[in-house]
């Protein structure tokens, strides 16, 4: 029986796999804004906590487009590994930069899951590597593609995570100060109604005044009577 080892900032690598317009056309198993939402999360998740990020495209200028900018945007000047392949791990620089880093824990996500995750994600395995697949930073091309895709690499030994639980399980202890602000901002921004309930505690219990209020604006502790 495997033993679930949690993720921490120190053992992982986070992997964008083809975040690129072309792909998100096809995607059909998640409402494509939430997609957006969920991968930017990750990515910034990521970036708060100094884990090692790959970024990967493929076939930029002939069909895919463009890596997202919003995902640009959270690792400037960051170049993506360009393929040909569909399948990363058969990408000589790929696996390069992979074996650079040297981190046994791959968290993947990426377009499409029944593609562009599944043949990876499973040569991973093969290869000697933990992995972790985002399911909700992930589309298919239908809900029972993407379905059918992780029920595979799922089989097979990956570890299926959302981008909310690999934020919090880097975090673990909210009195880690270093990054507590960081995380709560990534809360309020990505994190739908969990980050609504931060917003409210944080201005209405604790009276703090709300992010992009006008300075001198009263906390609701302040204006009460």
């Amino acid at each position: 029986m495997a033993t679930y080892e949690l993720l921490t900032p120190d053992n992982c690598t986070v992997i964008f796999i083809d975040h690129q317009p072309q792909m998100t056309f096809g995607v059909t198993s998640i409402d494509r804004q939430s997609l957006t939402n969920n991968v930017v999360g990750l990515a910034k998740a990521a970036k708060a906590f100094r884990v090692p990020v790959i970024l990967t495209s493929v076939e930029t200028q002939s069909f895919s487009g463009y890596i997202w900018l919003q995902l640009r945007k959270v690792f400037p000047g960051q170049e993506p590994i360009e393929r040909t392949s569909m399948n990363s791990w058969e990408d000589a620089t790929f696996v390069a930069e992979v074996e650079r880093i040297g981190r046994k824990k791959l968290v993947m996500a990426g377009l499409w899951t029944e593609v562009c995750i599944v043949f990876p994600a499973l040569q991973a395995l093969a290869a000697g590597y933990e992995v972790y697949v985002v399911e909700d930073a992930c589309g298919g091309t239908s809900v029972t593609a993407h379905t059918a895709a992780m029920q595979c690499v799922i089989q097979a030994g990956v570890v299926p995570v959302t981008w909310l639980q690999v934020l919090l399980e880097f975090q673990r202890d909210w009195a880690r100060r270093d990054t507590y602000d960081a995380v709560i901002a990534i809360v309020k921004q990505h994190a739908g109604a969990y980050g609504s309930g931060v917003e409210y505690a944080y201005t209405m219990v604790h009276g703090q005044v709300p992010d992009g209020a006008p300075a001198g604006a009263q906390t609701a502790t302040s204006g009460a009577r």
